[in-house]
Order: structure tokens, then C-alpha cells, then sequence
């Protein structure tokens, strides 16, 4: 779990900058974006080895549970890629949104929260014809377990909306400063 939440800091590390500041100006996006997609591979990586890791499955039920954890994991992934994709928004825009940007930023991330609920619903009969109930309990703990440790670890990185950063704040990092704990995006 340590490994995993290193990781993940990492790529809050990776996606966010001196008090939640975002770093995505026009030579480095093209890099960024590199970099973000390596550690998210790393992250989609660590967090299969926590599952395998937490779910004591039998042979016969790693056999069956993996095909559909994969396509689980597959789709999961573009729901990411809509929240990453927010979060750019959000950066680029950061001090000049306008009221409009920040509500329809706002109801994107809810649609993504949706569509991560949705998908669990639809999972979980598709995953109870391959375990026992008490196993696709257990994989759907660590699951959102997992996705919660993430997200609260980028939100923390993420600065309120209408924030006002002072210009030593942007010039020096303060890792210490969560830069907006429980921010919508």
C-alpha cells in the first residue's frame, strides 16, 4: 500500500505544481502528457497487485476474475481519461474561469463520478457470475478503496476555484499546504 500511495503522489507530483498550481504550458504539455500517461500505467499496474495481493483467489477463481477485471479496468480507464481531461481544462483556465467554465467543469466531473458508479453497478453481476458474493464484496471495497485514496490525493493537489495565488507561492513549493482538500476537481 505504501508503494501504491507513492505512486500516486508521484503522479499528483507529476500533474500539479507548487501549491496546487498546474503546469501545463505549451512546450511542456506535449512531455507532461508522457509522463502522466507512464505513471498512470504504473498506477493502473500497482493497483492490480493490490487487488491480486487482497483478494485470495483460488486458481480456478483468478482464471475466471481476471478477464473481467481487465475489462473492468479498460473502461475505468476512460472515465480517467474524462477526468484527466477536466483537470487540463481547469489548469488552462485557472484564474481567468468564468462562472459558466467552472459550472460546466463542475457537472463534467459529476458525469465522471456518475459513470464510475454506473460501471461498478453494471460490474457487479458480471463479476458474481465468476465469485462468490462475499469475494465481489471484498473486490469492490478494495476497488473504491483504492480509486478514493487517488482521488483525494489529486483533489488535494487541485487549488479552489477563485483561489488567488500570491507570485512566491507559484515560484516555491509548499508541500505541506493541500491546496484545496475535497476541491470538486
Amino acid at each position: 500500500m505504501k508503494k501504491t500511495l507513492i505512486v500516486v503522489l508521484l503522479f499528483a507530483g507529476v500533474l500539479m505544481v507548487t501549491n496546487g498550481v498546474l503546469i501545463l504550458q505549451a512546450g511542456a504539455a506535449q512531455t507532461l502528457d508522457k509522463d502522466i500517461e507512464l505513471l498512470r500505467k504504473d498506477i493502473r499496474s500497482q493497483v492490480k497487485q493490490l487487488v491480486a495481493a487482497n483478494m485470495q483467489l483460488t486458481d480456478a477463481e483468478a482464471e475466471k476474475f481476471w478477464p473481467v477485471y481487465d475489462q473492468y479496468a479498460a473502461e475505468m480507464e476512460k472515465i480517467n481519461d474524462v477526468r484527466l481531461g477536466i483537470i487540463k481544462q481547469y489548469a488552462e483556465g485557472f484564474g481567468s474561469l468564468s462562472d459558466g467554465d467552472a459550472l460546466s467543469l463542475t457537472k463534467g466531473w459529476m458525469e465522471a463520478d456518475n459513470a464510475t458508479v454506473q460501471l461498478a453497478q453494471k460490474y457487479l453481476p458480471l463479476f458474481g457470475k465468476v465469485l462468490p458474493g462475499r469475494k465481489v464484496a471484498r473486490f469492490m471495497q478494495i476497488d473504491r478503496r483504492l480509486r478514493l485514496l487517488i482521488d483525494v490525493q489529486v483533489s488535494s493537489q487541485i487549488p479552489m476555484v477563485g483561489e488567488k495565488l500570491i507570485e512566491s507561492e507559484r515560484s516555491m513549493p509548499d508541500h505541506h499546504n493541500p491546496g484545496g482538500v475535497g476541491t470538486t476537481f
